[in-house]
């Protein structure tokens, strides 16, 4: 064999089938962990970004929350700026609290409280904060990463969608939902040009949802990993999560996630999780996934336990 043809096969690697179908049942790549992101992480930060990352527990170059996915707490304190280099084809934040502006090539985007923006490819993303703020921000830069790619054609212009238009929204379903004794009340963030995908962003999945005083919302189950964020909520909201479940549409052996306001926690992929508020007032929460992606490539498979406990595709 000469020298050219042996470099050429030097990375060529033959499997028997049974012993390499599965590599996430055999070990050789890591599930996506369960993982709580408290809000102490940014409360004596001073001006920054603060990766939630647990990319040493995915084996994968950081950071990273998910394996196409990395969510960060921005902290940016009043009348300072922050600037970010994101080889991201989707950014999308949520304003917690706070009130500035960011900048990129071609447009300003102004911002408050409650309201989630979403910023498409851009080399240098400007944030300029007139009050204190924090910002939940995800970003798709861990799935080009992976792809060895550079984020360069624009999908979407950047959109802005405000507080008041998403609360109004929400609460017009709200009042509709419970006089259906709807199970799910919340409201998906679109962009316009998404519409196949009905989502935020082409790889972005985005929702503002409520969990009504003492409400339970069954099981379901979804390919893509949840990044969700806790915004108000009273004690006795926390969420089930496990890999199974049995006859009664219960999840089998949970893992429970006690919601804290403003704090963050992963939902792997393919897991049935159920949420629950057992106090008496209302909470919030935001979601957000790889979903547009996976809604593109066909395989999200989101079900649901319904009320018979039967698990129907939507």
């Amino acid at each position: 064999m000469s020298d050219s043809v042996d470099k050429l096969s030097r990375d060529a690697v033959l499997l028997e089938y049974t012993k390499a179908a599965n590599p996430l049942a055999m070990g050789t790549i890591s599930k996506v962990p369960y993982k709580t992101f408290p809000r102490a992480l940014y409360e004596h930060s001073q001006t920054a970004m603060i990766p939630l990352d647990v990319s040493d527990v995915l084996q994968v170059d950081g950071p990273a929350t998910s394996p196409a996915l990395c969510a960060n707490y921005v902290k940016i304190l009043a009348g300072a700026s922050l600037s970010l280099n994101i080889n991201a084809t989707s950014v999308l934040f949520y304003v917690m609290w706070g009130a500035g502006t960011t900048h990129i090539e071609g447009s300003e985007i102004p911002w408050q409280t409650g309201d989630f923006v979403a910023l498409p490819v851009n080399p240098h993303i400007h944030f300029q904060a007139q009050q204190e703020s924090v910002l939940y921000l995800v970003h798709d830069e861990p799935l080009l990463r992976y792809l060895g790619a550079r984020a360069e054609i624009p999908q979407f212009e950047p959109t802005l969608y405000t507080s008041e238009t998403t609360l109004r929204e929400l609460k017009k379903v709200q009042q509709e939902g419970e006089g259906t004794n709807r199970n799910r009340i919340s409201i998906l963030l679109m962009n316009r040009v998404m519409d196949q995908t009905l989502t935020v962003t082409h790889t972005l999945w985005a929702m503002l949802g409520v969990l009504p005083k003492g409400a339970v919302q069954l099981p379901h189950r979804h390919q893509s990993v949840a990044l969700d964020l806790i915004l108000d909520c009273p004690p006795g909201c926390y969420t089930l999560v496990g890999p199974s479940i049995n006859s009664k549409g219960e999840i089998q052996q949970p893992e429970r996630v006690d919601w804290q306001p403003y704090s963050a926690f992963i939902t792997p992929p393919g897991y049935w999780h159920a949420h629950f508020n057992e106090s008496n007032q209302d909470a919030h929460f935001i979601p957000m996934q790889d979903a547009g992606l996976q809604t593109y490539l066909r395989t999200l498979d989101i079900k649901f336990v319904s009320p018979n406990f039967e698990t129907p595709s939507p």
